[in-house]
């Protein structure tokens, strides 16, 4: 066996194991060498964009100062709770601006630093003051709980305040028994009756939230009430101080015509004679045994609304919450949003009620009907009955006059009380028509991918879209029906008393408490919000 001849340079021996781990060393040097390269870039782009000296945004301390110095004037007394959070509701976008602003300034700053720093921004605290803003803002425009009477004082009791109050000294003159009444109440309730003689008497109770007795007597000088008689114009005006309220109960000629301002509080009043203006700003009005016109202005609220016994017209605009009337000896005309149940029965004069989804037109309602998010249900009507509306089951029974509806995304039914004409169009619904044993009419319906369903002989023709046409009895008053995707039901039902029901009349309204009363709300269909 021969052997490799002697390297005549000196070098060792060929290995290709020496060689091949020699170069694997090689590779795991160059690869080290690239992933610390990788590190160092990677650490080079977080110091310039996140690393770096780390630093808290001045924002943060800035809203915590802010909030301190209100809660601080609050407690101490020199700002109201009630009017910070009415500043707030309107203004709060304006603290994001200004947050904005000084987080872009410093931002500009850091750009001219050598080393970046890291700002940690106040983002909780923002979201948490956007969230309070957009409730303070809901509380506001829909009168929510702190901004009614009955709830402002929550503020001012959180703040640490303690409520104080007083019975001023009443406040008494003889006036002229037709005179006219003029009562101004910023902040606070107004009771009103009526009294035998020609007199007025106010009695006011004072409410104050403060600190000490000192600052309550303070504010009681500032809103106490007034009254002031000029021949036969009177005025009850009561001071405005928003860290209290004063509750008015007024007694009045029962002939003298009143007209009440509350915008914080709640009106109440009965026995008068000739009628009464009402402008409510946020609180119920409930009125009972009125002669004479009413006419109420509800600005941007929700709160109720009740008139039972009026010999006149009752007009009401602007959004209210739970509508109720009853016994109403003249029209009835609701103008605005209705974000409660509306119950009306017993109008002699009529009702119109005109909403963003529901426009309602009744001759007159010796009945009843209520109206809700999903329903609108009228009993015994006289005259003819006209509704326009969407998003809503309408249901006319006993109706001794015309009728037209026009709806979608609901059913109609009418069950008209003898030979009226119908005219009953319905997008997305089904329409039922109840026609008493002796009806007679002309019908003329159509229904795009709906059945026909009908007890009486008539024609029916068409496939996908249907047409029902004949004469029922000796004919007579048109009954047109129109449903898309709906169907249409023609059924017989029980008759009705030839002769429509009327309404009560009277010369004048019963004293309070007196006569026949509204039914009450558990007997209601209770499906709220709005119309």
């Amino acid at each position: 066996m021969s052997s490799m001849p002697p390297n005549p340079q000196g070098y060792p021996p060929y290995d290709p194991k020496t060689q091949w781990r020699a170069y694997r060393e090689q590779q795991k040097a160059a690869w080290r060498a690239q992933r610390e390269a990788w590190k160092a870039q990677r650490r080079a782009w977080q110091a310039q964009y996140w690393g770096g000296p780390q630093s808290a945004s001045i924002v943060g301390p800035l809203i915590l100062i802010a909030v301190g110095v209100v809660w601080l004037l609050i407690y101490a007394g020199d700002l109201s709770a009630e009017q910070f959070w009415n500043w707030y509701a309107r203004w709060w976008p304006a603290i994001l601006i200004v947050a904005g602003v000084a987080l872009l300034g410093e931002w500009m700053l850091d750009l001219r630093r050598d080393v970046p720093v890291r700002r940690h921004g106040p983002v909780g605290l923002l979201i948490l003051l956007v969230f309070l803003g957009m409730f303070a803002a809901k509380g506001h425009h829909m009168g929510a709980p702190g901004w009614d009477s009955d709830n402002a004082d929550f503020f001012n009791l959180f703040s640490g305040q303690q409520e104080h109050d007083m019975d001023q000294a009443a406040l008494e003159s003889r006036i002229p028994a037709n005179a006219l009444i003029e009562i101004d109440n910023p902040r606070g309730d107004v009771s009103i009756t009526a009294a035998e003689d020609n007199s007025v008497s106010v009695q006011p109770h004072e409410v104050a939230y403060a600190h000490s007795d000192s600052d309550a007597q303070k504010i009681f000088a500032n809103e106490a009430a007034h009254l002031t008689v000029s021949g036969s114009s009177v005025t009850v005006r009561a001071g405005d101080d928003n860290r209290g309220k004063v509750n008015l109960t007024i007694t009045v000629p029962a002939t003298a015509h009143v007209s009440v301002n509350a915008a914080r509080g709640d009106v109440m009043a009965s026995g008068l004679d000739a009628g009464i203006d009402i402008s409510a700003g946020h609180g119920d009005a409930r009125l009972n045994a009125i002669n004479g016109p009413v006419v109420a202005h509800f600005d941007h609220s929700r709160h109720d609304f009740s008139a039972h016994q009026v010999n006149g017209d009752v007009t009401a605009d602007g959004n209210t919450n739970d509508v109720t009337l009853s016994e109403i000896r003249g029209r009835v005309a609701l103008n605005g949003e209705i974000f409660g149940d509306v119950h009306i029965e017993n109008v002699s004069g009529g009702v119109k009620i005109h909403t963003s989804v529901t426009d309602l037109d009744i001759a007159a309602l010796p009945g009843d009907m209520t109206l809700d998010s999903d329903n609108l249900r009228v009993n015994e009507a006289t005259g003819a009955v006209q509704v326009n509306t969407h998003a809503k089951d309408v249901d006319l029974n006993q109706i001794y006059g015309d009728t037209t509806v026009q709806d979608r995304d609901g059913t109609i039914a009418i069950e008209p009380a003898g030979a009226y004409a119908i005219d009953a169009r319905n997008n997305k619904g089904d329409i039922e028509i109840t026609l008493p044993p002796n009806a007679a009419g002309n019908v003329n319906g159509r229904t795009h991918n709906g059945e026909v369903v009908t007890d009486f002989a008539l024609s029916i023709t068409g496939d996908q879209d249907k047409v029902v046409a004949g004469r029922i009895g000796a004919g007579g008053p048109r009954i047109d029906l129109s449903a898309e995707d709906g169907d249409l039901h023609l059924k017989k039902g029980p008759g009705f008393p030839s002769a429509p029901p009327a309404a009560e009349s009277g010369a004048s309204a019963p004293p309070s408490g007196r006569g026949r009363h509204l039914k009450s709300k558990e007997a209601l269909p209770a499906q709220p919000v709005t119309q």
